[in-house]
């Protein structure tokens, strides 16, 4: 049935290998009873999906894998070197051309839509060199892929990532017009979970950072008090050999770092440092069963208990702010993958997650604002908040002939609750130090009634795409999603399409385009927040010119009636279109270079108006206070050039990635509650986007250093960022502060650009000897689009021994650069126009992990 076939000579001389093919189908589940060849030696893979062979003579060979249902692969010039060599061979389902196969034709892999074109793949060797916090780690990848990404660990969204001695691959994935995508993603981050059917293994971990390896803020006084110890294990192994596995983790952190505080009080200028403490403990227990040799069933449930103090201090802020929170994350996930008969594959997902947070403020006196110096009195928040929310996704695969057909459908529903408490004591906003100096605020606020607020909210796409191959070098693809929400728009239809085509018979080039249309889904906890402030559960009293302290004596005192947040009669659903057309070209063996330009437009987008603002110092409607009425009027407009490259020399074990993207965003709001400076005069409020960085770079380098050192750099770096400039003053009567000055647009300051590099050695050494790996079939399961283009890079130290011990020193920031942020956009700040704090400066964590 499959066969191995030799094709090149052997060195003599040098010491034997072992090798070991895993055989995937499309999902990344394991194919039980595949029939692998190599040198005229038959093996088929049992149920963990995996064939071992050996010992070899170095040299290179060819694989053929087949198995029924399934397309032939052939997969030529498989390096063999001395000691334990691993390669996975993803097979499509017979006639469906959904990933690329080493052995078909170059020109119908590099034109599949699904295929590695426009993708970047971290394998085991680049995952060992990430923060190994995984919030630190979660970070690093976000700024790999830029704003916008999309997280998902084996399909779901959510919840924690797991440790990274648990994860199998990382594929950064641009195929962003899919059509069983709801969100618009630049670009989708898909992790995928390794899993322990051939044998125990586990690790454990320690991680510590504090002052004493930090530098110093430059807005701090003096150096922080800081701390952060992590610790972890986690054990993976078989339940039932070759059929069900058990992975646990527990992770614990111990934590608290420093909050810069820069204000000018009455008395003068003032700087201090607050601790903020942050502690947490998170759990995973993931089972997964073969059903059968072609069905894999999986399931998983984390629990997060989180607790952080000292939350809402920092900046402007004074310690009396301050307010604690703790959170409880509850997350249970259960996927079913697999074929079904000959051309057919399903994979069903669905996810059952409860949040729930409770808070308690320090103090609960009314608030000061000094716009931009200072901010004193009580945090007023207090309650609690949570959700439980459902989710299910199925996608089905169909094979006929020419065409590859998606169908499936994703379906939301929660259910969302609150009690929280905001501004219940009220608020005071001055214009500046001279107008507190006077004892004459601006306006005082104050949310009165009962904020307890339950609401249901459900969402629902259904969608079908086809890819059809016209020729072996060009494919069209089609699709089409249709979705329904509840309180926001109707029925929408999101036409979406593509072209996939690789012109030259090399298969090095190809070339990429496409345009859809995304709809975006009304937040459900924005909805739950209108319906708290909706006049009926709460309202929101107004006083213009008040007294001080006491709001209603001295002053004019001028109380409005209550004022309210509602929606607009008619509510589209925000409207997105994209367009983007690419290139990437394959250089030698090992780089790839892609470049791609998009351009979109939003319309529809979410925003807030005052309804009822002074015309000519009167309200149109006298009997109502401030109405912030959320309408779907406002607009934007995004677009780029990105720039990436991709260098992976297996052999050698270097892998780099970098991008540069130049882009530039505008729109007309920052949030659906944002008001404009003038409600009557909505088209001025178009302006740069609050993320709109014109250059970021972006790049991440893994090299060896030899007797058992490997290094990993990053460097992060972006322009300024926009930020707002107003008078600090009421001068419309409106009752907020966001004015203006003439001939100023919105979000026109632009602050400093940032720059962030850092590093991480490691020194392994592995003892004990590891069994020699049985002569029959082995397994790890990877889900993914595709296999892993460095899934060969075997050989690392430790990884072929019983035991592994790596010790590693970790910097963020390593040059500690001074990258100002929060930058004071208020004329009568002291501050304007400077910044008065700083993204975190070097700091570096020691740490070693034991694997056995």
């Amino acid at each position: 049935m499959s066969s191995w076939f030799l094709t090149s000579t052997v060195a003599s001389g040098q010491s034997l290998g072992t090798l070991r093919v895993t055989v995937l189908d499309p999902s990344g589940a394991v194919i039980v009873g595949a029939h692998v060849t190599v040198a005229d030696v038959t093996s088929d893979t049992g149920g963990r999906g995996e064939a071992a062979f050996g010992p070899l003579d170095p040299g290179r060979y060819t694989v053929r894998v087949e198995s029924a249902g399934f397309e032939t692969a052939t997969v030529r010039d498989v390096r063999v070197r001395g000691g334990d060599n691993r390669r996975e061979v993803k097979l499509a389902i017979a006639k469906l051309a959904e990933t690329v196969q080493v052995g078909r034709d170059a020109r119908a892999g590099a034109s599949d839509p699904r295929g590695d074109a426009f993708a970047t793949v971290l394998g085991q060797a680049e995952i060992d060199e990430l923060p190994d916090d995984p919030d630190e780690m979660e970070q690093v990848l976000r700024d790999m892929a830029g704003p916008g990404a999309v997280m998902r660990v084996n399909g779901f969204r959510g919840g924690k990532l797991p440790k990274k001695d648990q994860i199998q691959q990382i594929r950064f994935r641009r195929n962003m017009f899919a059509a069983d995508t709801h969100e618009l993603g630049f670009v989708f981050i898909d992790i995928t979970t390794r899993p322990g059917l051939d044998g125990w293994r586990g690790s454990t971990n320690v991680g510590f950072r504090d002052s004493t390896l930090n530098a110093r803020n430059v807005f701090a006084p003096v150096k922080g008090d800081e701390r952060n110890e992590r610790y972890g294990v986690t054990l993976t192994g078989p339940l039932r050999k070759e059929h069900t596995s058990i992975s646990l983790s527990v992770e614990g952190v111990d934590a608290f770092d420093t909050k810069t505080i820069v204000a000018a009080l009455p008395s003068g200028f003032f700087a201090d440092s607050v601790r903020k403490p942050n502690d947490a403990l998170n759990t995973s227990l993931r089972v997964e069963h073969m059903l059968t040799h072609t069905q894999m069933l999986r399931s998983e449930f984390q629990r997060s208990h989180t607790t952080a103090d000292n939350l809402g201090v920092g900046d402007f802020d004074l310690a009396e702010r301050a307010y604690s929170q703790t959170r409880d994350e509850n997350v249970f996930r259960a996927s079913l993958s697999g074929s079904m008969r000959k051309s057919l594959f399903n994979d069903l997902r669905v996810q059952w997650r409860t949040d729930d947070f409770a808070f308690a403020p320090s103090s609960t006196t009314p608030a000061v604002l000094v716009l931009n110096a200072f901010d004193s009195g009580g945090a007023q928040v207090a309650g609690s908040r949570g959700f439980d929310l459902f989710e299910l996704n199925d996608d089905l695969d169909i094979a006929a002939g020419r065409h590859a057909v998606r169908a499936g459908l994703q379906l939301e529903a929660g259910r969302y609750r609150t009690s929280e408490l905001r501004n219940a004591s009220g608020t005071f906003t001055f214009a500046s130090l001279d107008a507190y100096a006077l004892g004459e605020p601006t306006t005082f606020t104050r949310n009165l009634g009962d904020p307890r607020v339950a609401i249901a909210q459900s969402e629902l796409g259904l969608y079908v795409q086809d890819d059809i191959r016209v020729r072996k070098e060009l494919t069209i693809s089609a699709g089409l999603r249709q979705e329904v929400q509840s309180h926001i728009g109707g029925l929408q239809l999101a036409p979406r399409g593509g072209v996939t085509w690789s012109p030259f018979r090399s298969g090095k080039t190809t070339v990429r385009a496409g345009a859809g249309i995304f709809f975006d889904w009304l937040d459900a906890q924005a909805y739950e927040q209108a319906m708290q402030l909706d006049g009926t559960h709460q309202q929101i009293e107004t006083i213009v010119q008040p007294g001080y302290p006491d709001p209603t004596r001295g002053g004019r005192s001028i109380v409005l009636p209550p004022g309210r947040i509602q929606f607009a009669s008619a509510l589209d659903q925000p409207e997105l279109r994209q367009a983007v057309v690419g290139i990437e070209q394959s250089i030698a063996a090992y780089v790839r270079v892609n470049t791609m330009l998009i351009h979109r437009t939003g319309s529809h987008l979410l925003r807030g108006v005052n309804i009822n603002a002074p015309v000519n110092g009167v309200r149109p409607v006298a009997a109502d206070g401030t109405v912030t009425e959320i309408r779907s009027i406002a607009g934007s407009r995004f677009d780029a050039l990105s720039v990436n490259l991709n260098v992976a020399v297996p052999q050698k074990r270097v892998f780099v990635a970098a991008n540069y993207t130049l882009a530039g965003s505008l729109d007309e709001t920052d949030s659906p509650f944002g008001l404009p400076a003038d409600n009557v005069n909505l088209a001025a409020e178009r302006g740069p986007a609050l993320g709109d960085a014109r250059h970021r770079f972006m790049s991440m380098a893994h090299v060896p250093l030899g007797a058992g050192f490997k290094m990993a750099t990053s460097i992060r770096a972006q322009s300024a960022l926009p930020y707002n400039i107003t008078t600090g003053r009421d001068e419309n009567g409106d009752t907020v502060s966001n004015d203006r000055p003439s001939g100023i647009g919105r979000n026109s300051g632009r602050g400093r650009k940032q720059i962030d590099f850092g590093a991480r050695v490691s020194w392994t050494a592995g003892f004990g000897v590891r069994a020699t790996p049985p002569q029959g079939p082995q397994v790890r399961i990877v889900r993914g689009d595709n296999a892993d283009p460095l899934a060969n890079m075997s050989g690392l130290d430790g990884q072929n021994t019983r035991f592994a011990v790596e010790l590693y020193a970790q910097a963020y920031n390593l040059l500690n650069r001074m990258n100002a942020i929060n930058f004071s956009g208020v004329i009568t700040s002291p501050f304007f126009g400077q910044p008065t704090s700083a993204a975190p400066p070097r700091r570096v964590e020691i740490g070693t992990r034991l694997t056995f």
